[in-house]
């Protein structure tokens, strides 16, 4: 997954321009030519958003905007690489500048959960995609 933070920019609501739209759209279409894509998509500021936080059986609910801009997610890529290094190759080629910073984490699969991931539960779980994917059809 790749997370590009959030800015003072993207948390006042400021949107791209034609230009940087324009060269987004252009790689974004090398990462899909590629086969690498497999989603991504840009957020609403944090004024939009709300907070959960869980406490045993509470539950408290904060509403946006948050403080700290540099800890917040503007948005995302899923992406499917062999490694980390072939992911910030690509992430390279983004046309990204003025400060931007973005973060790379992998996803869990199944086998990262060992034996706790019973084939039982790994059934549920595969169950469970198929009928997402199949209400996004």
């Amino acid at each position: 997954m790749v997370i590009v933070k959030a800015d003072k920019q993207s948390e006042a609501g400021v949107l791209p321009d034609e230009k940087i739209l324009t060269e987004m759209t252009k790689y974004n279409e090398q990462l899909a030519k590629a086969g690498i894509m497999l989603a991504g998509e840009g957020l609403h500021p944090t004024s939009k958003g709300a907070r959960i936080r869980f406490s045993g059986a509470q539950r408290t609910v904060t509403d946006g905007p948050f403080a700290e801009s540099k800890e917040l997610i503007a948005g995302f890529w899923l992406w499917k690489v062999k490694s980390k290094e072939e992911a910030i190759e690509w992430l390279k080629k983004a046309p990204f500048d003025g400060g931007t910073e973005v973060e790379i984490r992998q996803v869990f699969e199944d086998d990262d959960f060992g034996e706790n991931f019973t084939p039982e539960l790994r059934e549920r779980e595969r169950k469970l995609r198929e009928a997402t994917e199949a209400n996004h059809k």
